[in-house]
């Protein structure tokens, strides 16, 4: 169900319709209640350790739970999100004051300008052939955030109606886990709970962009209106529509009820036709809300 070494993206073009709808669900954050424990207890300790930041930890803190948890950049691949905390702490007078040496990151932010697969694999060949210290601290930083992934997340179990739904789809739509989760870390998470046996593929950051992952798994083989996306995070939204898909929100903070609507409401909505437009709208409406682009400390 993951990836090949030779072609990463060969099952996601190898992919077969097998019925009239396609439906793609994100992971963490979305499908499992993942995000808060991963940033928190993973991903910023290790910026602080990893990029020598100690003492401006109280606002890493702050600047880098809000831009991946609590902001419109909610669910960022993991380096493009280092980039945005190392830049919106570089902007707080805090943090100016203090005088910390912030890490540049010029390698890895020209290796994401020309990069769509920002995982490791493509991370270890290119800081191998360049020797850029850059790309091989980030790919220190993101391999202890993994190995604190596997220490620390374990026995979280699906939101209320996640298995619900996907046993509601078996025989009527095509389930595709569509994430920037490394592939590994999906694998054990939606096995350890049994939803394994419930998608078709599960896509993680190795297959590349969320966009890719929808396009390439869909295009040309499903009926306009018969493709939809599930996140819970703008950047979900975009890969929707950048690839002509639908969109439902599971509403962050409120993914309990989101996850029972869609079951209730929204699921046959998709399945009936009735799904796209006023409805859609509404909803994602209601989720843009939620996720402001300014942080507390700038809003007055």
């Amino acid at each position: 169900m993951t990836e090949t070494a030779a072609d990463p993206q060969g099952p996601l073009r190898a992919f077969v319709k097998r019925g009239d709808f396609f439906v793609g669900i994100d992971s963490d954050g979305c499908a499992f209640d993942t995000m808060e424990v991963k940033h928190k207890e993973c991903f910023i300790p290790n910026i602080v350790r990893y990029y020598r930041l100690a003492s401006v930890s109280r606002y890493v803190r702050e600047v880098a739970e809000f831009i991946n948890l609590y902001s419109s950049q909610r669910g960022l691949n993991r380096f493009p999100g280092l980039v945005a905390t190392i830049d919106m702490l570089a902007e707080r007078s805090e943090v100016i004051e203090r005088r910390p040496r912030l890490p540049a990151l010029t390698g890895l932010r020209s290796w994401l300008d020309r990069e769509t697969k920002l995982a490791n694999p493509a991370l270890r060949a290119e800081a191998s052939r360049t020797g850029d210290i850059d790309l091989a601290l980030a790919l220190e930083w993101s391999e202890a955030v993994n190995r604190s992934i596997n220490d620390v997340v374990g026995e979280v179990p699906p939101f209320p109606f996640v298995r619900e739904s996907l046993e509601s789809l078996r025989g009527k739509a095509d389930v595709m886990v569509v994430s920037a989760t490394p592939g590994e870390a999906l694998e054990r998470e939606w096995t350890e709970h049994g939803l394994s046996p419930l998608v078709d593929l599960i896509a993680g950051q190795e297959m590349g962009s969320k966009k890719e992952h929808l396009t390439l798994a869909t295009a040309g083989r499903y009926e306009k209106d018969h493709v939809l996306m599930v996140g819970d995070a703008p950047g979900d939204l975009s890969a929707a529509r950048a690839s002509g898909s639908l969109f439902y929100p599971i509403k962050p903070g409120f993914e309990n009820e989101s996850w029972r609507h869609f079951f209730e409401e929204g699921l046959p909505r998709f399945l009936n036709g009735t799904f796209a437009g006023a409805y859609m709208a509404s909803q994602i409406a209601q989720f843009e809300r939620l996720l402001p682009s300014t942080p507390p400390w700038k809003a007055g």
